[in-house]
């Protein structure tokens, strides 16, 4: 399938996903909305990719949404834009993760964001919503929705917080001020924070040592329990993993997983999708 907005390639264990808008600095639109959801339920069902990677081509990973849009959405001429989104996925959510981005955190593999350059307005929420984010010096933050006339778009105002902390995450909305890549790590919206030549190897080796070492159902699961749990108090959250705990007892992964360790040899898991 071909894509007018972004590129997608898959080389085992990987899915690719790139944001293609440089001359735009990848402004998000809403081809690239649709286009991105389908690439990411692709990749989810190709028993070939055991981690997806999201980047940006260019010198930005987005810079928001495309400012035709938001010229057209000031300017009163809100009919159509909102036709648009009745029609979308993500206009009513019928749960936590139903959502224009957190549907990102109910895929059962692992998602970078491999943040090359500016990230701004939506994009925030967007790049939050992936499991990882590894960054570069050159990564940029910008929240600009205070600037805009704007709130905390897109479950930004739930998201940010559970990584900075309130107090940081009100700074960062409040000012709009501009967090690289070396504070952004610090503050804890990165991961890992790696030269911009190193930035994709990085990312595709952290996938590969995952499909050698890991079962990517227990990966599925932890996930899943890490996105859930976060609205479930301690008590209903132990009960929970000691459920999946048996239940991961009966999974053949568990049986490999053991085998493996005391072959002292690399685990035979088997992949997800297909």
């Amino acid at each position: 399938m071909s894509y007018e907005h972004i590129l997608y390639d898959v080389e085992d264990p990987v899915a690719t996903i790139t944001l293609n808008r440089p001359a735009s600095m990848n402004a998000w639109t809403g081809t690239m909305d649709f286009e991105i959801r389908e690439a990411i339920q692709r990749a989810a069902d190709d028993q070939a990719v055991v981690g997806i990677i999201i980047t940006g081509a260019g010198r930005a990973f987005c810079a928001g949404a495309d400012m035709n849009t938001l010229d057209t959405l000031s300017s009163g001429d809100t009919e159509e834009a909102q036709a648009s989104e009745g029609k979308a996925p993500w206009a009513y959510p019928t749960d936590d993760f139903g959502g224009r981005f957190p549907y990102l955190m109910k895929v059962d593999k692992p998602i970078i964001a491999a943040i090359n350059g500016a990230v701004a307005g939506m994009a925030y929420p967007f790049s939050l919503s992936c499991d990882l984010r590894v960054v570069s010096p050159d990564a940029l933050f910008v929240t600009a929705f205070a600037q805009r006339g704007l709130i905390a778009e897109w479950g930004l105002g739930w998201m940010l917080p559970k990584l900075v902390g309130p107090s940081v995450a009100l700074d960062l909305l409040f000012s709009s001020r501009r967090v690289k890549g070396e504070e952004a790590f610090e503050l804890g919206l990165a991961n890992y924070l790696v030269q911009a030549d190193e930035l994709l190897p990085f990312c595709r080796s952290y996938i590969e040592d995952l499909a050698a070492k890991c079962s990517p159902a227990s990966l599925a699961i932890m996930k899943r329990q890490v996105y859930t749990h976060f609205h479930t108090g301690m008590g209903a959250e132990e009960a929970e993993a000691q459920r999946l705990m048996l239940e991961s007892f009966e999974r053949p992964d568990f049986a490999e997983g053991v085998q493996s360790f005391i072959q002292k040899r690399p685990p035979r898991f088997d992949r997800l999708g297909g």
